[in-house]
């Protein structure tokens, strides 16, 4: 696998100036979804003092970016942005922090159903399962200043799909308007008036996608759509060629490293390196995956918790389980797939696991692998997400 190192989204070095008092000082915060509740909890990661409980329309589904936090309540029709109080500032030869108050920023973004919230190049887009429409927006804006200025564009029929910003141009899923079930036949290039270039890139039964260096994975169930280049968007497909019967649906962009990370099958998942000669490499799980999260800092690292209760560290190099380590009680796979399951999300030197069950955010020590402690969360904490990084305050 090739490393391409890149520059971690929310990293931050402080260099000490003789000529500026300052302390260097590093802060993580989680934000957690209630399952059933309409609520975000805001954690501060060090003390576990809860920061801020945030009233929403339904519950939701996290993203950040920019250090902010968007919270997508697709059974609310609106999708919400928390600016998280941590702003980093990179000066090239130090970085900068400034901690205060998370905050629910007033504008909210409206529309049927929006589920899928994808960045990329600074620009992002809400796509609306509802309408089929795609809302392209700055989320800095949005969050820094409060305001959503949108342009609207439409992928042709409401379903279940995803837009993909792409600096001038969006990409997007595309359905059969005619048929009842509006199965997902491919990917299509829009131009920045909404017009479709060329023809649909086939890619049946497309769902998910993620962002590693400099390209974009979609999937299919007959292989990836691997998109790269400047300007107009160049699309290539990337069979399933070598791989047991199945697809993958779900993936993770590497950071620091230009990888991706897949399921395939309950019990699997795959890392794609599309530059290889053998892109994909097959990983046997001890059990069916519950969640997965790669990892900003130590690049070469994801985790995989799986429905045994078990947090697994993976080594996407070599592409073998190295630690794993025992965290809640299971939490089976089987029945509905919206069931409240534990969710992940690194914050630095730490995996928090939420634990829906018991009410509680598990805290483990990436470097000793152990159960450092856990903080209660009243509710079922759900979704989670963290934001953070260091710097230096002056």
């Amino acid at each position: 696998m090739h490393a391409r190192f890149l520059l971690p989204l929310l990293a931050a070095t402080a260099l000490t100036l003789p000529t500026i008092a300052e302390d260097h000082v590093s802060a993580w915060r989680l934000f957690v979804a209630d399952y059933a509740k309409a609520e975000v909890t805001a954690i501060d990661l060090a003390s576990g003092d809860t920061l801020a409980s945030i009233p929403l329309a339904s519950p939701a589904a996290l993203y950040t970016t920019d250090g902010a936090v968007f919270a997508v309540q697709g059974a609310g029709n609106q999708v919400s942005v928390i600016r998280s109080g941590i702003a980093l500032d990179d000066h090239g030869d130090h970085g900068d922090i400034e901690i205060s108050d998370p905050e629910l920023v007033e504008a909210v973004m409206t529309g049927e159903k929006p589920a899928h919230f994808v960045e990329h190049g600074g620009k992002a887009a809400m796509f609306f399962d509802g309408s089929g429409l795609i809302n392209l927006f700055s989320a800095e804006q949005w969050a820094h200043d409060g305001a959503i200025d949108a342009e609207q564009l439409d992928s042709g029929t409401a379903h279940h799909g995803v837009a993909i910003p792409w600096g001038d141009y969006t990409l997007t899923s595309v359905a059969n308007a005619d048929d009842e079930k509006k199965p997902r036949l491919g990917l299509n290039v829009l131009d920045a008036d909404g017009g479709v270039l060329g023809e649909t890139h086939a890619c049946p039964d497309l769902h998910g996608e993620a962002t590693s260096g400099n390209l974009v994975i979609v999937g299919c169930g007959d292989g990836l759509l691997i998109v790269s280049g400047s300007g107009e968007p160049q699309v290539t497909k990337l069979s399933y060629d070598g791989l047991p019967d199945g697809k993958a649906t779900t993936f993770l962009g590497g950071v620091g490293m230009q990888y991706f990370l897949g399921n395939y099958g309950a019990d699997r998942v795959v890392v794609i390196d599309p530059a290889e000669a053998e892109p994909y490499r097959l990983v046997d799980l001890p059990t069916r995956r519950v969640h997965f999260a790669v990892d900003p800092i130590r690049p070469k690292f994801a985790y995989i918790f799986t429905e045994d209760g078990k947090l697994n560290q993976l080594d996407v190099l070599s592409g073998e389980i190295v630690q794993s380590l025992a965290v809640t009680e299971p939490y089976s796979m089987d029945g509905d797939w919206s069931l409240p399951r534990p969710r992940i999300a690194v914050a630095g030197d730490v995996v928090a696991v939420t634990d829906p069950n018991q009410g509680q955010v598990h805290l483990i020590d990436i470097a000793s692998f152990t159960e450092t402690g856990a903080i209660p969360v009243a509710g079922a904490p759900y979704n989670i997400v963290a934001v953070g990084g260091s710097g230096a305050v002056h």
